[in-house]
């Protein structure tokens, strides 16, 4: 079981880079630069590649319709040649309001063009003449749709390796087949062990049963909120404001994918409620709304032999990377809290 983090920055993103050397020491395994509206995530992934020699780099996530498949390979190939092979591609089809709220582009069909940008990727990677018809992409460009002076081109250099890991972002079933089905590992959101087999088992299933063996034994990487020791319980609750945020906020009413999911857990009602306080302005209540129950499932906060408990159910449920977000308030309790997942998980 590999530990994560993804890279919070809100004291600074050089002092958070600095820090990245003493969180290797305690155990961290790989770091994921998330791309939200913020600044791109393949400026700060290159600083990182530069500042660290063993941590492992991802990208959490690239959203798909932002760049064209051939540069999101490109990309790819130079950060892993960069980091001297540390890189892992994390890709999602993030959601309508900032697909076409701040990238302009429209969105749709999201599991067919991550079919097709995967495809593309890969034949990038293996330096092959880039020729791909498909529904969404064809290249080169055929005549009538440019000047008709397109050829096939393959990359000019040889990359570190020619199966960079690609890790989906999904929780819809039709996008979590396809992560089963096509991708080194799978990234859910919230992430309840007792619940994932009844809300993803069919899906992992459907696209296991189509998984090219070459690809190895899908990753699974869930995020729970970190904090261990006696006197941590109420630390819990700074993880409300996210999940208000992704439950109420995270789009549109009837077209929200994180709430449809607390749905599917079970939380039907609360998961209403919490949209109607956050999408009327009111999020602290709508913080306060998320079921303690789940906020707990999808977390390892308490006491060692808790969260041990906890981390035990995360395995038990197929998870091998744990994205985990410290809690504690200083760094040094932070490391802490890293240095004792590492001994629970080994």
């Amino acid at each position: 079981m590999r530990i994560g983090m993804p890279l919070s920055y809100s004291g600074g993103f050089k002092e958070a880079v600095a820090e990245l050397g003493e969180y290797e020491k305690a155990g961290l395994d790989i770091v994921f630069v998330p791309e939200a509206y913020s600044f791109d995530a393949i400026s700060q992934l290159g600083f990182i590649a530069a500042r660290t020699e063993r941590l492992e780099i991802a990208s959490g996530i690239l959203q798909i319709y932002t760049r064209t498949p051939t540069l999101t390979a490109m990309t790819a190939a130079g950060l892993d040649h960069v980091s001297d092979g540390r890189f892992t591609l994390g890709i999602g089809a993030s959601g309508p309001q900032v697909i076409e709220g701040f990238h302009g582009q429209p969105y749709t069909a999201p599991l067919a063009r991550t079919r097709e940008i995967v495809e593309i990727c890969r034949s990038v990677w293996r330096r092959e003449k880039v020729v791909h018809e498909g529904r969404h992409y064809r290249i080169p460009l055929p005549p009538g749709e440019g000047t008709g002076l397109g050829r096939p081109l393959r990359l000019i250099n040889h990359p570190v390796r020619e199966r960079i890991p690609i890790v989906l972002a999904a929780i819809g079933p039709k996008n979590v087949a396809l992560a089963a089905e096509i991708a080194e590992g799978w990234m859910p959101m919230f992430f309840h062990p007792e619940r994932a087999a009844e809300v993803w088992g069919p899906a992992l299933a459907e696209g296991s049963a189509r998984r090219d063996p070459a690809l190895g034994p899908l990753d699974v990487v869930v995020s729970p909120p970190l904090a261990i020791g006696e006197d941590v319980d109420d630390l819990i609750d700074l993880a409300r404001p996210q999940l208000a945020l992704y439950i109420g906020g995270m789009g549109a009413r009837g077209h929200n994918f994180y709430n449809d999911l607390a749905c599917r857990y079970g939380y039907e009602s609360a998961a209403a409620t919490v949209q109607d306080l956050y999408l009327s302005g009111r999020k602290d209540e709508a913080a306060a709304a998320v079921p303690a129950d789940l906020l707990r499932a999808i977390s390892l906060v308490g006491p060692a032999s808790h969260v041990a408990e906890r981390v035990a159910a995360f395995r038990a449920a197929g998870v091998t990377t744990l994205q985990i977000r410290p809690l504690a308030p200083t760094k040094a309790r932070r490391l802490a809290d890293v240095e004792r997942l590492r001994t629970m998980v080994s």
